[in-house]
């Protein structure tokens, strides 16, 4: 008997529905020249670890909360001075999700955590870099409900990189907005 894979619900959505409707819409010749999320990038810069390199340690704790998967420490790659840094120094936190758990924080993303924000008004539509690849910050990472509040040392912002196979940031847009992406009209 064959083994069952998992695949994530927002995985099949966009396999299922909206990859057939951008075929249409932009009228594709071929299925792979449908957009696809190639992967997430999350980071957490620390600044205040300067003074405290524990602080880094806690934000590891709780990115790794977020993300299901264990943090990369990163490192500061020149000296200044004028901020008390040296080279080597750890500066911040990121993350790098690729497949199923990809899909996964992009459906608790856009479906639990942003409606969660205070005085949330929509994505900027305009955050796109020109090639296909949309960027968001979340001012405080405690949005997300895997982090538990009274346990939380200080609260940090964090940046939200979603890559994807999108040629254009016009087919980009198309395809995060079918994957119910919040944008600003």
């Amino acid at each position: 008997m064959a083994e069952e894979v998992y695949t994530p619900y927002l995985q099949r959505y966009a396999g299922e529905v909206v990859a057939p409707s951008l075929i249409e819409f932009f009228g594709y010749t071929n299925r792979f020249q449908v957009p696809k999320l190639e992967k997430v990038v999350l980071n957490m810069g620390i600044g205040e670890a300067v003074a405290n390199s524990r602080k880094v340690e806690s934000a590891a704790r709780d990115l790794s909360l977020i993300s299901g998967q264990k943090p990369v420490i990163t490192r500061a790659k020149v000296s200044i001075a004028s901020f008390k840094l040296r080279e080597g120094m750890p500066i911040g936190v990121k993350v790098t999700l690729r497949r199923a758990r990809m899909y996964e924080f992009v459906d608790r993303l856009v479906n639990i955590a942003l409606p969660r924000m205070r005085d949330f008004r929509m994505l900027n539509a305009k955050s796109f870099d020109g090639r296909g690849n949309y960027a968001l910050g979340i001012k405080e990472h405690i949005i997300f409900p895997e982090v538990d509040y009274d346990k939380v040392d200080e609260i940090w912002g964090m940046d939200v990189v979603i890559c994807t196979t999108a040629k254009t940031d016009g087919e980009a847009r198309a395809f995060l907005k079918a994957l119910n992406f919040p944008f600003r009209s």
